[in-house]
């Protein structure tokens, strides 16, 4: 066990009293148990509550303090009882509570208040003996009864022989029932935890039918620490349960479990980590595991505002989240390995020709507008800085059925990409050496770009990595990078769309209703037959369309032509295309200044962003349009004038350009993801679109429409994804661009390899439930 995970550490022995049956008067016999205890972790997650970074409690006097405060003797008290708590009393109630959950029917049933006990005045062993007096809470009453304790027979054991558990450990004056507090363990769940409402509520309740609380303290503090330290018990339970069973597993399993993920990832998930073997690379690449990575910035934490010293002792459960200090190390490892490659780099030429880089199947124009898109959008987040909050938020690392299997605290305002490889790192830690992971990510084109060209992850494990872009981030991405990112259109992923960590930020915050689909067997089935028919009407050869598809790959994906014998040309085609876009940019902001004088405003505060970033890319665009006609000698300015008459390149350049800016509309929808923006933007993009449709340059394949209908819903398959019809286009163009019944068979081809792909998972974690 101890080979295998270092944290638990070996069993210790306890003496449990038969106390369940066993009269007070009768002589005990005992009998030794060994149990397994965790090792104290650095953090406890509750869905809803804020998260803690691991501190260390016991800790020295500052060298500017020289005496003890109040506030020293307060904590010394806290950590007292956390010790009494966490070494004493807990691991003494994991088998009794076992038992009583076993002998009330998991608390169906509840013992009656025993009375045998309150007439002794001396224990049987000799021990001194105290009288003590304690409140009961209950659903629909609250009482009062007297315990007598010794150290043979402590408060919490007793209390938890009625059912009950206590505020303290040693003398508590309030006590709950365990039927309350499950219940409000699994309401706590389903909804923001708010345990001040709670305890105002029930308080308030009881009070109405006379019932009064006599201490001098309120309920809230005492059912608090009571409720946290119940959660602590029924958590360990848990995992001792789960560390006996995977004892039997291992004592009656006939393979070796040198091949095998981890005994942690067994009990995160069994489909995906149970099997027998790694299926390694089949005819169709699927990897063995996918996961997906993100990121969430409402989890915050606040700073100290009054910068006191007091820290809350850790909590003694075990816990998703990476240790700071091997965040830390990751953190210095990227920065170490971007100096040492900055180094050894040569100086490039002031404009580089586009290209592919070493290993990436994107060019370098492509990724960096994808790059651009991005750290956009990390540049608005940095607005909540660390000035104010020491947690910014939250990364996940989640297996494909949404099931967490780590956790990170992020302490900076953006994204870094030392989160995401530190929880690379810990999983790969946790399998064996030949599995293979599929892993879908928001940025996951700008994550394998870096861990290729700074040598962040080595050459073994990258190649045991297939990167893709979650579903629904994949439209914020170049269209090139789709082709190659998107999960619908590369092998492996079947139909895992990498939005498992939505579903964890919904259950955290309970805002958003979650979209799960259950029958994944059904669902697939279902979307392969409408494949099947669909390329059953159009009769197209299958060979025929993964070649066209490669073929279009090839053509969408290549870099962009250095041409330096007509430069001019190439740059009055920019400026030209620049200039339609920045009078669009000019009719936008013109548009929402007249909205703010006539005083038409929903939400000032959304509509001010919108207004600051129109205005941004405007003056963006102006700068480069002068850059380039700075660039132009006489000759470019008389060709310049001439091109602006031409009415072919005119209409076309108009379509590219309105294209564009839906593009650009619909990606900042989907980042600002708000209800106001949706509402403000949805109208100027069906003008856009119907502008759209009403060009098409002459004796030239005409562009695709575009359906207004749906437009919102960002199909990847979209034509607004597609400059068909607007580049320069050959006398006779490929069947992939041509022909519709190959583009629409392409399209179902794609549909149809993804279902066969989920039918092997599907399959593979059937005979994995099997087993």
């Amino acid at each position: 066990m101890q080979e295998e995970c270092p944290s638990i550490p070996p069993p210790i022995t306890i003496v449990c009293e038969p106390w369940m049956n066993t009269a007070w008067r009768c002589l005990r016999q005992t009998r030794k148990l060994s149990l397994y205890l965790l090792a104290l972790p650095p953090v406890l997650v509750l869905p809803g509550c804020q998260h803690l970074t691991q501190q260390n409690f016991c800790r020295p006097l500052p060298a500017s303090r020289t005496s003890v405060t109040q506030e020293d003797i307060t904590d010394e008290k806290r950590a007292n009882q956390w010790r009494r708590w966490s070494q004493d009393v807990i691991p003494s109630l994991l088998v009794p509570y076992l038992s009583y959950m076993q002998q009330t029917s998991v608390l169906r049933y509840t013992n009656a208040l025993g009375e045998a006990q309150q007439d002794l005045a001396v224990c049987q062993a000799g021990c001194r003996t105290r009288r003590i007096t304690v409140a009961c809470v209950h659903f629909d009453a609250l009482k009062e009864i007297n315990i007598i304790t010794c150290p043979c027979f402590p408060v919490p054991l007793q209390l938890l022989h009625h059912g009950l558990f206590p505020c303290a450990p040693l003398a508590p004056s309030l006590t709950v029932d365990l039927r309350i507090l499950e219940f409000v363990r699994l309401l706590f769940v389903c909804q923001a935890p708010n345990q001040t409402a709670w305890c105002n509520a029930v308080e308030t309740f009881l009070d109405g039918m006379g019932y009064k609380l006599s201490c001098k303290n309120n309920l809230r503090r005492r059912f608090s620490n009571t409720f946290h330290w119940y959660r602590v018990l029924s958590i360990l339970v848990c995992n001792h349960i789960s560390t006996v069973i995977a004892d039997v597993r291992r004592g009656q399993a006939h393979i070796p479990l040198i091949d095998q993920p981890s005994e942690y990832l067994h009990s995160r998930c069994l489909l995906c980590f149970r099997g027998n073997a790694c299926h390694g690379a089949d005819a169709r690449s699927i990897p063995d595991v996918v996961v997906c990575i993100d990121a969430c910035f409402t989890q915050k934490r606040l700073t100290n505002p009054r910068n006191t010293s007091s820290i809350n002792p850790p909590n003694p459960t075990p816990t998703f989240f990476l240790l700071n200090d091997d965040v830390k190390a990751m953190e210095d490892f990227v920065k170490s390995c971007r100096r040492e490659r900055r180094r050894t780099r040569a100086s490039r030429a002031e404009e580089e020709e586009d290209h592919y880089e070493e290993g990436m199947h994107v060019p370098v124009s492509v990724l960096n507008g994808c790059r651009e898109s991005f750290v956009a959008a990390d540049k608005k987040r940095e607005r909540a800085s660390t000035r104010f909050f020491t947690d910014t938020g939250l990364m996940a690392l989640l297996c494909r059925h949404d099931r967490v299997l780590w956790l990170v605290n992020l302490t900076s305002a953006g994204e870094k990409q030392h989160y995401a490889l530190a929880l690379l790192d810990q999983l790969f830690k946790h399998i064996p050496p030949q599995m293979t992971v599929g892993l879908l990510y928001d940025i996951g084109c700008q994550l394998e770009r870096s861990c290729r060209k700074w040598n962040l992850l080595d050459d073994n494990t990258l190649s045991r990595i297939s990167f893709a872009v979650a579903v629904f981030h994949a439209y914020g991405h170049q269209w090139p990078c789709q082709i190659i990112y998107h999960p619908r259109k590369r092998e492996g992923f079947g139909l895992s769309d990498g939005e498992g960590c939505e579903q964890l930020w919904s259950s955290l915050k309970q805002l958003i209703p979650s979209l799960r689909i259950s029958g994944r067997w059904l669902h697939c089935q279902i979307k392969k037959n409408v494949a099947l028919d669909g390329l059953l009407d159009l009769d197209v050869n299958e060979d025929i369309l993964h070649a066209e598809w490669k073929a279009q790959i090839a053509h969408q994906t290549r870099p962009i032509p250095r041409q330096s014998k007509n430069k001019a040309a190439e740059v009055i085609t920019t400026i030209l295309v620049l200039e339609k876009t920045l009078d669009a940019h000019e009719i936008s902001v013109h548009e929402l200044e007249m909205q703010l004088y006539v005083g038409a405003i929903a939400n000032v505060v959304e509509f001010n962003l919108q207004l600051a970033d129109t205005r941004s890319r405007r003056a963006k665009i102006a700068d480069t349009l002068r850059h380039h006609k700075a660039t132009l000698g006489p000759q470019g300015q008389a060709d310049l004038m001439m091109m602006k008459n031409d009415i072919y390149l005119t209409i076309r350049l108009n379509a590219r350009t309105v294209k564009t800016q839906i593009r650009d509309r619909l990606q900042h929808k989907l980042r600002s993801n708000t209800q106001y923006s949706i509402k403000q933007r949805e109208p100027a993009i069906l003008k856009l679109v119907s502008t759209y449709n009403s060009l098409s340059p002459p004796s030239a394949i005409p562009p695709h429409p575009i359906a207004c209908e749906g437009i919102f819903l960002l199909y990847v398959d979209d034509e607004i994804w597609q400059d068909i019809g607007l580049d320069d286009d050959s006398m006779h163009p490929p069947a992939w661009l041509s022909d519709e019944a190959t583009r629409s068979g392409i399209c179902l081809q794609l549909e149809l390899d993804c279902c066969i792909e989920e039918e092997t998972c599907l399959m593979r974690e059937r005979s994995v439930m099997q087993e």
